[in-house]
């Protein structure tokens, strides 16, 4: 619901920095809750889709091309536009599994090691945007491996299931 209120503007609309509002296309670039916005050492935003049809990496294929470059051009745009940090210093990349399933994309500082930036759980948006140029239904057949910790429910879900 926190992120239906954001794209709504029912929540947080002072905090938007950059919106696109195509309905196809568009999403709103928000600072996230662990980035006090004071320093930018550790920089971190979050760009949520409006589309409500793509909950994750694995729902993407080439028709999401023009969405995943706006969100890369116009997110690097804003960033820059409004902190000073050019497109080159950022990390911006999409997280599977994620932690709640409304596509989002995450831009943070390069030098700012966040958890979940990690290869085993970070997929950067210029490699997702190469894979599905090259074959759409990539993330379809793709595997994906990912970690998750011990007290997360998806890995007792696995445990149950004697995956894990």
């Amino acid at each position: 619901q926190w992120v239906y209120n954001i794209l709504e503007k029912k929540a947080e609309a002072d905090r938007v920095v950059h919106e696109n509002p195509d309905p196809r296309d568009g999403f709103v670039l928000v600072p996230d809750f662990k980035w006090n916005q004071n320093q930018l050492d550790d920089l971190y935003l979050i760009a949520l889709v409006h589309r409500r049809d793509v909950k994750s990496l694995r729902d993407l294929t080439a028709e999401h091309l023009p969405l995943l470059r706006n969100i890369a051009r116009e997110g690097k745009e804003a960033v820059t536009k409004r902190f000073g940090v050019p497109g080159s210093q950022l990390r911006i990349y999409l997280h599977y599994q994620p932690s709640y399933y409304h596509l989002h994309v995450h831009f943070t500082a390069l030098g700012y090691d966040t958890p979940g930036s990690s290869v085993e759980r970070a997929h950067l948006l210029a490699d997702v945007i190469d894979n599905l140029a090259t074959d759409s239904s990539y993330y379809q057949k793709r595997a994906l491996t990912f970690a998750l910790r011990a007290d997360e429910p998806l890995f007792k879900k696995f445990q149950e299931a004697g995956r894990a």
